[in-house]
């Protein structure tokens, strides 16, 4: 089995496309990708920032004070046109002419009068994420609520320091009891998981359908075969080969985004990266690489399976597709909110260790939960290499 295990792992670590995937992409491709991508949503929230908006107001008169405090704001445009309809608001909006338009109530300053609730209408394109439309105009709209409020608490004569009492009588402030790791485990103990865990299917792709449905391309299957090694020493030496590869591309990826976080923290003066690292101990970062071997195994037996049962090398990467949902799946799964490690989540396979994971980082994990973990996981791993093997002792299956 060894004697397979080193034979593969050599050949591979030959393969410059291997060495591809396991070092260059994910120590200096991923990075850069990624840094690609927040400038660039950076930029695109700056740009949404600055932007100079353009709107019309509707019966602006009767809310004076308002349209004023609106048409001095440095983020707002007024424009002048007919909007007679609400089409005419919306064809002025879809074709790019306006980004909003107010329309106050005809009898605002009536229902003010009589001691009644005014409705207003914001029209707006709220498609994007980043729109901050509503937010800008809720800093102008906000300080004229508070001075409406001021006006009718002084017609009921009530001076300024009354008027905050009424406005807030109890403050609320709140003490956080989480100490700084459980909250940065928090925020960042969604995306390293799915990173991980990702990282091992993706790595452990290529050589995969390179030891199975390459080797049947190739026709080296045969050849391996009539060595005097038992076929499930054979299934064990490709498997660990492929587990190898999955776990090694996940740790040379996160070492590169932490590598590489870290100098662009110490650069623009953020120690974010820093306080994380600091707060984790090596004794954590041990626990969380052992959770990633029988997840590497599940994958591992998996994938070897599916390729060893695919005709060619296309085929098997046809596959490979579908077989991603179950690395994306189960870690999305324990990302969303209210899904919380416990004795009921450790026995899922996968997401039991992404949540594990995330507690981990956060300081909070049950040790006793982890022998679970490792169980269920060890339990679906072995399952998994037996399917595999019994695939590979099928005729059928190897030369069809």
């Amino acid at each position: 089995m060894w004697q397979v295990y080193k034979k593969e792992l050599l050949e591979l670590v030959r393969d410059r496309k291997t060495l591809f995937f396991m070092i260059a992409l994910p120590l200096l491709i991923f990075p850069v990708i990624f840094a690609i991508m927040g400038a660039v949503v950076a930029s695109a929230a700056i740009e949404e920032e600055q932007k100079v908006l353009r709107y019309a107001i509707i019966n602006g008169e009767q809310a004076s004070r308002f349209e004023e405090s609106l048409f001095y704001h440095r983020d707002f445009q007024r424009q002048e046109m007919p909007l007679l309809q609400d089409e005419d608001i919306f064809t002025a909006i879809r074709s790019g002419t306006l980004d909003l338009v107010i329309k106050v109530n005809a009898q605002h300053q009536d229902d003010l009068t009589a001691g009644q609730q005014s409705q207003w209408q914001l029209y707006f394109n709220d498609s994007s994420q980043l729109n901050q439309v509503k937010q800008k105009v809720n800093k102008v709209f906000n300080q004229y609520l508070q001075n409406l409020r001021q006006d009718k608490f002084g017609e009921l004569g009530i001076n300024e320091e009354q008027f905050k009492l009424l406005m807030k009588p109890v403050l609320l402030k709140t003490v956080d009891t989480a100490d700084e790791r459980e909250n940065l485990g928090e925020q960042i103990g969604g995306l390293l998981p799915y990173l991980l865990i990702v990282l091992c299917l993706t790595g452990a792709m290529y050589p995969a359908i390179d030891l199975g449905a390459g080797e049947k391309e190739r026709g080296t299957l045969e050849t391996l075969l009539l060595t005097p090694i038992s076929r499930y020493a054979l299934v064990l030496g490709k498997f660990f080969t492929i587990m190898t590869t999955g776990i090694v591309t996940a740790l040379i990826t996160v070492f590169s985004l932490v590598m590489w976080s870290y100098l662009i923290g110490e650069l623009a003066d953020v120690d974010v990266v820093a306080r994380v690292l600091a707060s984790v101990g090596l004794t954590d970062l041990l626990l969380m690489l052992l959770m990633l071997i029988p997840v590497s195994a599940i994958f591992a037996a998996i994938l070897l399976s599916i390729s060893i049962y695919a005709r060619s090398f296309k085929e098997a990467q046809n596959y490979m597709g579908p077989m991603s949902m179950l690395g994306f799946f189960p870690v999305m799964v324990a990302m969303l909110p209210g899904i919380k490690l416990n004795w009921s989540w450790s026995l899922v396979p996968i997401s039991n260790v992404a949540l594990a994971i995330k507690e981990i980082l956060k300081g909070t994990i049950d040790h006793w939960m982890l022998v679970s973990i490792l169980a269920s996981s060890s339990v679906f791993a072995l399952a998994a290499i037996l399917f595999c093997v019994y695939i590979f002792n099928k005729e059928s299956v190897l030369f069809r």
